[in-house]
């Protein structure tokens, strides 16, 4: 059983995330107390220094410590580009610790789908989701080959949802991927438009924050979770 409302602390790198993910625990996890905290100049700190840097790294690693000293006993890191720091994390704290996206890229990869795609309205997106989606092929279906299909539309990013749906339905359709199996979300930003584009190409579309509540819940019900453990190290 779920203990109640367990606490799920949630690290956004940009406001917008911030509604989107409480809104997918919401519907998905709905046990859950959230605790969102904001750092609002990780994303633009990354892009001026071009890569994440030592000190980057540490600062996201001050706020992991900081929900997990405050009785974290899960995290989400909504920001993509931080997925990395959660490899350190877990070896420093022995509580559930995910990356944005890697939930759905899982779900995606466990499924029945041969063929994959993805979509995305910010370039750096694209790359950025298809390199974690290789990485866990070896680990979920070695034995099964995947298509992966890309399409970006920037004319999306700043729709309306049925507006961004059909940008990214035809962007989708422009690079050959119209017969995928399944769509994957690369940003959160692009949640309101799912069920839209779910309509539109007949095929089930997957986001990272409704995917990563599935999983947390998951996680939290079958250890049966009712306290943080204690980090190894305090960074």
């Amino acid at each position: 059983m779920i203990e109640p409302r367990p606490l799920v602390a949630m690290i956004h790198a940009v406001p917008p995330a911030h509604r989107i993910a409480e809104e997918a625990f919401a519907r998905e996890f709905p046990q859950a107390t959230i605790w969102n905290v904001l750092d609002d100049r990780l994303l633009d700190d990354a892009r001026g220094a071009g890569r994440l840097t030592g000190a980057l790294r540490r600062r996201m690693l001050r706020l992991i410590g900081h929900v997990m000293d405050g009785g974290a006993q899960a995290l989400l890191l909504t920001c993509s580009s931080y997925g990395e720091v959660v490899d350190t994390a877990r070896t420093l704290w022995k509580v559930p610790v995910l990356k944005s996206d890697e939930a759905m890229f899982k779900a995606a990869l466990a499924g029945p789908y041969g063929r994959i795609a993805v979509v995305a309205s910010t370039p750096p997106a694209v790359p950025a989701a298809v390199t974690q989606l290789e990485a866990l092929v070896p680990a979920v279906r070695p034995e099964r080959p995947v298509d992966i299909v890309t399409a970006l539309s920037e004319e999306a990013a700043a729709a309306r949802p049925e507006e961004a749906a059909r940008y990214l339905a035809d962007a989708l359709r422009a690079a050959g991927g119209a017969g995928a199996d399944v769509i994957l979300l690369a940003q959160y930003s692009l949640t309101p438009a799912r069920d839209a584009l779910a309509d539109l190409l007949g095929v089930p579309v997957l986001d990272g924050a409704g995917a990563a509540a599935r999983e947390l819940r998951g996680l939290l019900e079958s250890d049966g979770q009712t306290a943080p453990a204690a980090a190894a190290v305090t960074p």
